[in-house]
């Protein structure tokens, strides 16, 4: 009968060594899988990969900005990189980082203020997987 209680003890703690894991679980999901459609959020930043080209996300992040009433005051491309600055009603400022993981895969990075607002992060990018 030990045996069998010490096995129930160790199994309860892998447990929950494995509840309070999953937040790094779901960080390598989401960097180990580009394109898959991952999506995290952490320290007020929304991330997802997106199975699209950087152009094409790019168009449609700035197409749901604009349909949103978030006028884009900044745009900015480098190589395999783009941002958009946007600012809406009450000055909210919207930050969006895109960044090319590959070809045919994007990582989208979205950041709504100072502290971050993950009900409007994941609705500026549902509009974004809408639109392409």
């Amino acid at each position: 009968m030990r045996t069998g209680r010490f096995v129930v003890s160790l199994l309860g703690v892998a447990l929950v060594a494995l509840g309070n894991a999953g937040c790094t679980l779901l960080l390598l999901g989401a960097g180990a899988a580009a394109g898959a459609g991952t999506v995290a959020y952490l320290q007020g930043e929304l991330r997802a990969n997106q199975d699209a080209p950087l152009d094409k996300v790019l168009k449609a992040a700035e197409d749901s900005l604009k349909e949103m009433q978030y006028a884009v005051t900044e745009r900015t491309e480098a190589a395999g990189r783009a941002r958009l600055l946007a600012r809406g009603a009450g000055d909210k400022r919207v930050d969006v980082h895109l960044k090319a993981l590959t070809p045919n895969a994007t990582e989208v990075r979205i950041r709504v203020g100072v502290f971050g607002d993950e009900a409007l992060s994941r609705q500026i990018l549902e509009r974004i997987r809408k639109r392409l």
